[in-house]
């Protein structure tokens, strides 16, 4: 039986219950900086990744299945909200948990919120460099850990790496905070186990909800960057597409961290889609295109899905 991961505890104030969970080699220590505003004034707790410190699966753990990896994630939310159902933040692969976990225990999600998400470990039939590193025979786990090893060792190959998810590397979002918060990071997957990383990618990679994606039945705000460069944006559009509660918004010369790159503009989407639901999104955003004429669009109507409810933001 897989344990469930521990709360990082980010806030404990009364008010709305948020649970974030980052992108793959984050860590919960992601959020210290980038969480959302409105979480900090309710309770909030960041949970890792499998196999991403603090979750060490420890020697001989069971293999990794999506029933496993959902019911520790469930069985978390219980032990820390006393079964009281949450706001699901989801960065990348984080957004790819939280769309099984609102599938498999929809009683435990009250709302989710994707940025950056995807709805399977292949998009549109493109393979990520891990995965095809890791299926190489023989020495592909110790090659995926030599790199993985590598890219970690020090401040500055790390820092290098993560720029390589931002859209506009010119634009200053680095601060003390943020370099600190990042450092953090690091030292968390210096603490992680690389072979363990390697299991859990090898599950999502042969993992889709895809095909569930019409069954989750509660409201999704995905929050896109049209320079993602990591999750093809056209992925991310047709993944909402097959969400039956889902409002999009695509915002222009942003990458794979809208958090980052955008902070002001992803706290209000956030704050309004709690606060107002996604009726009020609607016309928040309409009321911003009226006064100021800052919605842009981003994207051709051919890879725009019939029945998509999107919203282009020029930021």
């Amino acid at each position: 039986m897989l344990r469930s991961p521990d709360a990082v505890w980010l806030s404990d104030n009364p008010g709305t219950n948020t649970v974030l969970i980052h992108g793959m080699v984050m860590a919960p220590a992601f959020w210290r900086c980038f969480a959302p505003t409105i979480a900090m004034t309710g309770r909030a707790a960041a949970y890792p990744l499998p196999g991403h410190s603090p979750w060490i699966l420890g020697n001989g753990h069971a293999p990794l299945t999506t029933a496993a990896i959902v019911d520790a994630y469930a069985t978390a939310i219980e032990r820390d909200f006393d079964g009281r159902p949450v706001t699901l933040v989801g960065h990348s692969t984080g957004g790819f948990i939280s769309l099984l976990i609102a599938r498999h225990r929809p009683d435990l999600v009250s709302r989710v919120v994707l940025m950056g998400a995807f709805a399977c470990g292949r998009f549109e039939g493109q393979e990520r460099m891990a995965s095809r590193i890791l299926r190489m025979p023989l020495l592909g786990r110790l090659l995926f850990s030599k790199l993985f090893t590598r890219w970690i060792a020090t401040k500055e190959t790390f820092r290098w790496g993560s720029l390589e998810c931002v859209f506009d590397k010119a634009v200053a979002w680095e601060t003390e905070e943020t370099l600190a918060t990042m450092e953090m990071v690091r030292e968390h997957l210096l603490a992680s186990r690389p072979h363990e990383i390697a299991a859990f990618v090898m599950w999502m990679t042969r993992t889709s909800i895809v095909p569930e994606l019409p069954r989750i039945d509660v409201p999704v705000l995905n929050i896109i960057g049209a320079g993602d460069r990591v999750v093809p944006p056209v992925h991310q559009i047709h993944l909402a597409a097959a969400l039956p509660r889902c409002h999009t918004v695509i915002l222009n010369a942003i990458g794979h961290l809208p958090m980052a790159e955008a902070r002001p503009t992803v706290d209000r989407l956030i704050s309004d889609f709690i606060l107002l639901g996604p009726h009020g999104l609607t016309s928040r955003a309409a009321a911003q295109k009226i006064r100021s004429g800052a919605a842009k669009g981003v994207l051709s109507t051919e890879n725009r899905p019939k029945g998509t409810n999107i919203t282009a933001m020029r930021y």
